[in-house]
């Protein structure tokens, strides 16, 4: 790719990811303060809750479903064609939720289409951020693949960043005109959000790893032998699957854990306000955008597995100290650990785990494979482990220390997944077996520098950015 060209893909990842996050968080902030009263008025407060949050999780049941049928199809026909469908399927949704009538206007179709519009944003939502990745890291010049796959996770960051600020802001509003027009402008602006996208990731050009592995397909599209099914696929690649598994547990469970679960369970143990939590964060947001590119960075310097494996380790050995350090009750203390998770940990492995992910598995099937890892590991490890810490907390009251074992416990297994996977810097990715059955990955010693690029940079038809 040109550099305009990768710019360009770039840009549109980031603004993808970033539409994704921003709706999810906006759904999470409006649940307690606007979709209950509105949406469900005739339940109790503590029901009403629970019913807006129950639509909140009917995005992520169909999240795997989104996934694979759109990595099936960004296999088959393309990654370009599928991330332009999942981008207008998630804007048109959370700019419908922003303009839903309420209970108040048209009775029962309130909340009926408000299931329906999260439905729609979570299938589309199942394929956005691995596509994302996928695309990017497989058009990026290959000794910069890390650098460039972190760009998913910046995204990701300005997301949150954007939804808590636009809502802090809007919470100021008197609460007769916040609950009227005020929670609708947010995911009205997302549109704007989507439109930009659009318009660039309209011009991206399709990633040249698919493209040589379109022409390969169709030489051997006659020999059905040469062509064995996704089940035969996926047997070959489960080994790669657990590994990719446990990578993406120990990432995306501390996501829900520290963001979620922990923000609600500070606030009460300690009786602070929840401001200093959420400040907290969102310093630690924008420590994530340096951090995030300077430790992507050092994937393409280092490897994948050194600096994964090194942040895994850093939230293990932190895991402890932090919950000290909250059982304080100092405001400033809380605030400074939740920015430590949320500028270093959390996004960064993130970030190291879009390139990591999308080298780990072969060209034939990595967008389908991708997508279902995410999407299973996010409602395995971000379903479940706030449901046992939340389970142990009630057990074991007044104490901090459940909270740290499953933050342990989770992170241990991004740390087996991350010993037992191969190191991928620099691999061939038209390769069309998994790293882990790749004779030409050689753990640590592979060498970014003298990687075989692909096909397309090779014969010179595309211009390689760094070479």
């Amino acid at each position: 790719m040109t550099r305009p060209e990768l710019r360009r893909a770039a840009w549109s990842s980031w603004l993808g990811s970033s539409l994704e996050y921003m709706d999810f968080t906006l759904y999470t902030l409006a649940s307690a303060l606007v979709f209950g009263p509105l949406f469900f008025p005739n339940e109790t407060p503590a029901i009403a809750l629970i019913s807006s949050l129950g639509v909140y999780g009917s995005g992520f049941v169909v999240r795997p479903i989104g996934g694979y049928v759109f990595g099936r199809v960004g296999d088959r026909h393309g990654r370009r064609i599928v991330l332009i469908v999942t981008l207008s399927m998630m804007g048109v949704a959370t700019m419908g939720i922003g303009l839903l009538p309420t209970y108040a206007q048209i009775g029962v179709w309130a909340p009926l289409l408000l299931v329906v519009l999260r439905l729609v944003q979570g299938f589309g939502a199942g394929a956005e951020l691995a596509g994302a990745s996928v695309l990017l890291v497989e058009s990026s010049p290959v000794r910069r693949r890390g650098l460039f796959g972190a760009i998913v996770a910046m995204g990701t960051n300005s997301g949150i960043f954007l939804a808590t600020v636009l809502w802090t802001l809007l919470t100021l509003l008197p609460d007769d005109a916040f609950l009227s027009w005020g929670w609708r402008v947010p995911f009205l602006l997302s549109i704007i959000t989507t439109f930009v996208a659009l318009a660039i990731r309209t011009k991206v050009k399709e990633s040249p790893v698919f493209e040589e592995a379109k022409e390969r397909r169709a030489e051997v599209a006659a020999d059905k032998d040469a062509q064995p099914s996704i089940l035969v696929e996926a047997r070959r690649s489960t080994k790669s699957f657990l590994l990719a598994l446990g990578i993406r547990m120990g990432e995306n469970s501390a996501v829900y854990l520290v963001k979620g679960f922990m923000v609600g369970w500070v606030v009460t143990t300690t009786g602070i306000d929840s401001a200093v939590v959420t400040t907290g964060i969102m310093i630690g947001t924008v420590i994530g955008f340096a951090t995030v590119p300077f430790f992507g960075k050092l994937s393409d310097k280092l490897g994948r597995r050194p600096v994964f494996l090194g942040f895994t380790l850093f939230q293990i050995l932190f895991s402890i100290p932090a919950m000290l350090l909250i059982d304080t009750g100092n405001p400033i203390v809380i605030a400074a650990v939740f920015a430590v998770f949320v500028g270093g940990p959390l996004p960064n492995l993130y970030g190291v785990e879009s390139s990591w992910l999308v080298e780990m598995f072969g060209s034939k099937h990595r967008y389908t494979f991708m997508t279902t890892i995410k999407e299973v590991g996010s409602v395995v490890s971000g379903g479940l482990a706030p449901v046992i810490a939340a389970s142990l907390v009630a057990v074991i009251t007044d104490s901090w220390w459940p909270v740290a074992i499953v933050l342990i416990l989770f992170a241990g297994c991004g740390l087996l997944g991350g010993l037992f996977a191969p190191e991928t810097r620099g691999r061939d990715l038209t390769v069309e077996v998994d790293a882990v059955d790749d004779d030409a990955v050689d753990g640590d010693r592979i060498d970014a520098k003298s990687a075989r690029p692909t096909a397309a940079v090779r014969d010179g038809s595309i211009e390689p950015i760094d070479s």
